[in-house]
């Protein structure tokens, strides 16, 4: 692959004009080919405005002779240059790209790179960043091809008509094969997910055991990984069977929703969720709460869109304190504030600050709980400058200057195609906040038939599960009373797996560790790389047997687990 430069000044004009000015620019070329063997993905990002621009990623990639350019920038309208012209990209290739931003113009702006492919003129948005006049933004994005291009064009464009200047400094784009980003994905499950454990066996006399049988079984996962359910669940055996078999987290999809829970004023009704909770509960489950306040008028109580002022804060009030009392404890995590990145019903009627009290109210009435923010387009639409990275950690920011302590950042995952080398961008960037990050209600559009929809599916899983700032993955797939789902199902009515339960099943059959068998070696170590969670470990040697159990917890450090034999019939020790 190829790239040129296009430093023309172009405006807001026809797409056509566009096109013809780049093609005669093509031939002032500085491109070199570059090659991506070899190369690992870089996990770096950054969420803040700095002084100067850092030294681009990958040394730019095939856009290293970039770097030669002092200065990228339009004194036009900024709407379609600078411009990177690119020849020869492939659509299976995944490319992952950054650059540093800054404008002249308003304090701030959010600034768009995207991608037009001249032979059918689509255009794709691969990545944007709020930029601002006074110092350098992080852009970092990236993008797949749907069919291949000779001639494509990377550009940017500015939502703001008085950024009179974009500057582009530190371009980097770095092509990866599909066996490459797997490949990345595979070690980077193996480094956060997994972790090496060492068993060395001696006898009563302190003596290594050569040859003593190893046997480990998992008891129990680290990583959460669970569905919505709905009250259909209560009650139906095969569902339940089903669900406990896969599932060891659970969020309730309608059913703990201020509509669902206070339908009238002070007439409160809590027996579908409790029932709920029992059963997650009585399975060892565990649970996030979604949600205490929707930002959404649609899906405010209608009584609450009647009230303002001292009898709106009453209810408010109100909601939070009878919530969590009477589930205090009982959810890891509570949604305070759903999708307040698109809507402001309370902060439009309760001033700027009421997030901030929720926050606070909240905390005080559940301390243990982990709080977070939960909202949509974030990692699934690049178009959508409500929620960007940029505009989630710029909305974090205020509630902590207002108070709030940062505590967890939920991305609801409504799919339609993923471009997956946007989502790992997404997630680099968020994850240099070091908050826990979960992907809170994954799902594929239903616009897809369901062997598509698998695929996607699957693609979306992986790339969370390898992503080193998520903490955890939650389904958006409770199955309604009819056999229905939100978007997508795993399962018939009868519970057969469709192909996107296929996909769960093969998943999490490959994030697990059953069972571990060896023996150990002369130096009396048995070794292994195993999932993170609990285990059950067993050893016998001659007649002489010694069981113990152990946790893997994250840690770059290998496991060293001592097991000593006894010199007769008895008890064993470990350590």
């Amino acid at each position: 692959m190829e790239a040129a430069a296009a430093t023309a000044l172009v405006g807001p004009a026809r797409r056509q004009v566009l096109i013809l000015a780049l093609l005669l620019l093509m031939a002032a070329s500085m491109a070199r080919r570059a090659s991506s063997d070899g190369v690992r993905y870089d996990y770096r990002a950054c969420t803040e405005c700095k002084p100067h621009p850092e030294p681009a990623l990958y040394n730019g990639g095939v856009l290293r002779w970039a770097s030669k350019i002092t200065d990228f920038r339009t004194e036009d309208e900024g709407n379609y240059s600078p411009a990177f012209v690119l020849y020869n990209m492939s659509a299976a290739t995944a490319y992952s790209f950054s650059c540093w931003v800054k404008i002249d113009g308003p304090e701030g702006a959010h600034v768009k790179a995207k991608i037009l492919t001249l032979e059918n003129a689509a255009s794709q948005c691969v990545g944007t960043v709020i930029v601002r006049n006074d110092c350098w933004s992080f852009l970092k994005g990236g993008f797949i091809l749907n069919s291949p291009s000779q001639t494509s064009v990377l550009y940017f464009q500015t939502a703001s008509p008085n950024a009179s200047t974009i500057s582009i400094r530190s371009a980097s784009l770095q092509p990866f094969s599909p066996d490459q980003w797997n490949q990345h994905r595979e070690d980077r499950i193996q480094l956060i997910r997994k972790r090496f454990v060492n068993v060395h066996v001696s006898d009563g006399n302190g003596s290594r055991v050569v040859g003593a049988n190893v046997a480990v079984h998992q008891i129990t996962r680290d990583f959460p990984f669970g569905s919505a359910i709905s009250k259909s669940i209560i009650g139906n055996k095969p569902y339940q069977e089903w669900f406990n078999a896969r599932f060891n987290a659970a969020v309730f999809e309608n059913e703990l929703k201020w509509y669902a829970t206070e339908p009238s004023p002070g007439k409160e009704d809590y027996a579908a969720a409790d029932q709920l909770l029992q059963f997650v509960q009585s399975n060892d489950v565990m649970a996030r709460g979604h949600n205490i306040f929707w930002e959404d008028p649609k899906y405010t109580p209608a009584w609450v869109k009647n009230l303002t002022g001292s009898q709106l804060k009453a209810a408010v009030a109100g909601r939070i304190e009878s919530l969590l009392s009477r589930y205090k404890g009982d959810f890891v995590h509570w949604d305070v504030s759903n999708e307040m990145l698109h809507f402001d019903f309370y902060e439009n009627r309760l001033g700027g600050n009421a997030t901030a009290d929720f926050f606070s109210t909240a905390k005080r009435a559940d301390p243990l709980a982990t709080l977070f923010l939960n909202d949509f387009n974030v990692v699934e639409a690049c178009d959508d400058l409500s929620s960007s990275a940029d505009s989630y950690v710029s909305r974090l920011r205020q509630l902590a200057d207002a108070g709030v302590t940062f505590e967890g950042i939920g991305l609801e995952g409504h799919f339609g195609k993923p471009n997956i080398p946007y989502v790992r961008a997404v997630l680099d960037k968020l994850g240099t906040l070091r908050l826990p990050v979960w992907l809170t209600e994954i799902d594929i559009s239903a616009a897809f038939d369901q062997r598509t929809q698998a695929a996607y599916l699957e693609e979306v899983l992986r790339e969370g599960f390898a992503h080193p700032s998520v903490d955890g993955i939650m389904l958006w797939t409770a199955m309604g009373a009819n056999a229905s789902c939100y978007q997508m199902c795993l399962t018939d009515a009868n519970f057969t797996n469709l192909p996107a339960g296929d996909v769960v099943d093969r998943l999490l059959g490959e994030w697990q560790t059953k069972e571990v068998l060896g023996a150990t070696n002369d130096r009396g170590s048995f070794n292994f790389s195993a999932f993170l969670g609990e285990y059950r470990l067993s050893v016998t040697y001659l007649n002489r047997t010694a069981d113990a159990t152990f946790s893997l917890a994250r840690s770059d450090d290998t496991k060293h687990i001592n097991i000593r034999l006894p010199a007769g019939p008895g008890p064993a020790s470990a350590a």
